[in-house]
């Protein structure tokens, strides 16, 4: 019998799911991060060759008998990520096909299990991503907090941030989200808070952290909350509008993924409502499978097809 497997390289851990020809899983299990963003090279390598091993140990008939793995990962346009990924798995003992694609790409296969359709994923970035029935894809946003990232757990704690000091200078009315950012940064000023925000070692996932205070926010019936909210839905709403009409998906399924939309349901409903204005007949959905499972459906078609 022959094997797949499938990894969701994560800036943190690597989800690996092991499947036999047919599609059905056999493992399942979790080994250190692939970023190259955040990890050094080495640990990658040593990353790899774990994961090579334990694929080796579940197969029976060994590493040989894996045919072919695919990699979801960010950044693997860039020849570095894809070269040390490629070498890494050859290196560890890996012989059989090889598929490196976005992490993205991997979220959509899982989400739709393959099918035609479209995600959005709203974490500490935003990107929505969708293939149609011919084959044809299109994504649209996801190109950094600096100039992009719409509706993100980033964007979100920014806007928390501003709100502050906007409040304090008399921009806007006083909001509750002043105390709630201050108690979690364990500040009490805005010169504080600008040392916050402007410190050269400040990175963006401690702004997207801040996020999750809008629903304390939201809870306490403050305007500015709801606001943000609204402002942050809607530019998920365009992002994920332009998929959709670009790949003529109107009436078809868009599966919600990262934390801003499974975590905080102010924010999920509120993009479901905007969303539907512009999407009547779409279907905002639950994803199917994970990430890890879309990359053995890829690694599977390039066995069938060898494309």
């Amino acid at each position: 019998m022959r094997f797949v497997a499938g990894l969701d390289g994560g800036g943190t851990k690597t989800a690996v799911t092991i499947a036999d020809d047919s599609g059905a899983v056999v493992h399942r299990f979790e080994a250190g991060a692939l970023n190259l963003n955040g990890q050094d090279e080495s640990s990658i390598r040593e990353a790899l060759a774990g994961i090579c091993a334990e694929i080796a140990r579940v197969c029976s008939g060994g590493l040989d008998a894996c045919a072919a793995v695919c990699i979801g990962a960010a950044g693997i346009s860039n020849p570095a990520v894809s070269g040390l990924l490629t070498s890494g798995m050859r290196e560890s003992g890996f012989t059989g096909e090889l598929v490196l694609v976005g992490d993205h790409e991997t979220a959509l296969f899982g989400a739709l299990e393959g099918q035609p359709g479209a995600i959005l994923i709203a974490g500490t970035g935003s990107i929505a991503f969708g293939r149609n029935a011919a084959g044809e894809t299109h994504r649209a946003g996801g190109f950094g907090h600096l100039i992009d990232d719409g509706g993100s757990g980033y964007s979100i704690g920014r806007d928390l941030l501003a709100a502050v000091v906007r409040a304090a200078d008399g921009r806007e009315e006083p909001t509750v989200i002043t105390e709630l950012v201050y108690r979690q940064l364990g500040i009490s000023s805005i010169p504080e808070l600008i040392g916050f925000v402007y410190d050269k070692n400040r990175n963006k996932k401690e702004v997207a952290a801040l996020a999750p205070l809008i629903s304390e926010a939201c809870e306490a019936g403050d305007l500015t909350a709801f606001r943000i909210i609204r402002d942050n839905a809607d530019a998920l709403a365009v992002a994920a509008s332009a998929v959709i009409n670009r790949l003529e998906l109107r009436s078809g399924e868009l599966a919600l993924l990262g934390s801003v939309l499974t975590k905080n349901r102010h924010m999920r409903e509120t993009f479901v409502e905007r969303m539907g204005w512009r999407q009547p007949l779409l279907r905002c959905i639950e994803p199917k499978r994970d990430a890890s499972y879309g990359a053995v459906l890829l690694a599977l078609q390039k066995l069938k097809t060898g494309d």
